[in-house]
Parts: structure tokens; C-alpha cells; sequence
């Protein structure tokens, strides 16, 4: 069986272990995956939430990464507005970039923007019912 549609987001970082444990620890991700690139001369893992088959590579590399900032974002859902806040609050203390949380109603949901080691942003929110919209496109 092959993978079909979406598999990936691919994302550069300066340092493989603190960026694998940011998203571990903000997205809820673990690495299924790792390996040096004799091509890139960097190291790679692959992190995912288990829940379907889609990873985040991590991809470390010298020089400066480029960084998914202003709207550019990857998004996680999370099981309420309490863990949303949580979280926010956990990277405030953490000295982190937080925007928001905001709550922009239906479909988008309570949301937040959690900066990552290299800039890139996290967007954490609840009641983002992308899955409902989905459902109602294909009926």
C-alpha cells in the first residue's frame, strides 16, 4: 500500500532536538523516524501525532532556516479551550511568542500562535471543524 495525498510539511531548523522537542511538547508529536542526510549533510526526523498518516520533517541544516511567519502557520486541534490556554500559558512562562488565544467562531475556533525555536509559527486551537466541512463537501 502506498501513501496517497497529503504526507508531509517539511520544515528547516538550526537544531533537530531542540525543534523535535518543542513540537513534542506543543503539538503533541513524537519521532517515528530519524537519520543523517549524507545528502544535505544535516539530520532528519519525522514527527507525528499518530492519528493518520502525515508527518512534520524536520530537516537540520546550517545557516538560517526559513520561518512559516505573519498567517503562514501549521495547525494543530486540541481536545478544548482550557488545553489551548494552557498551552499559551506554559510558553508565556517559557519566554515563547504567543498571539492570541482568539476566539474567531465557527469554522475557525478558538486559536492561538506559538512561536518555535526558529520563528516558525504553531497554531494551537479548539472548535476548528474542518472535518464538519469536509463531511458536509462530500454529501
Amino acid at each position: 500500500m502506498h501513501d496517497i495525498g497529503w504526507t508531509h510539511v517539511a520544515l528547516t531548523t538550526r537544531d533537530l532536538d531542540r525543534s523535535a522537542e518543542f513540537y513534542e511538547r506543543y503539538g503533541g508529536m513524537h519521532r517515528i523516524h530519524e537519520r543523517d542526510d549524507p545528502e544535505t549533510g544535516g539530520r532528519v526526523a519525522w514527527m507525528t501525532d499518530a492519528r493518520r498518516a502525515f508527518v512534520l520533517v524536520i530537516i537540520q541544516l546550517a545557516g538560517d532556516p526559513g520561518r512559516l511567519s505573519g498567517l503562514t502557520h501549521l495547525g494543530v486541534g486540541c481536545e478544548s479551550r482550557d488545553h489551548v490556554d494552557a498551552q499559551c500559558e506554559r510558553a508565556r512562562r517559557e519566554g515563547r511568542v504567543v498571539e492570541g488565544p482568539r476566539d474567531s467562531g465557527y469554522p475557525v475556533g478558538y486559536w492561538a500562535f506559538i512561536r518555535d525555536p526558529d520563528g516558525n509559527n504553531l497554531e494551537l486551537s479548539f472548535g476548528q471543524e474542518i472535518g464538519t466541512v469536509l463531511a458536509s463537501r462530500s454529501e
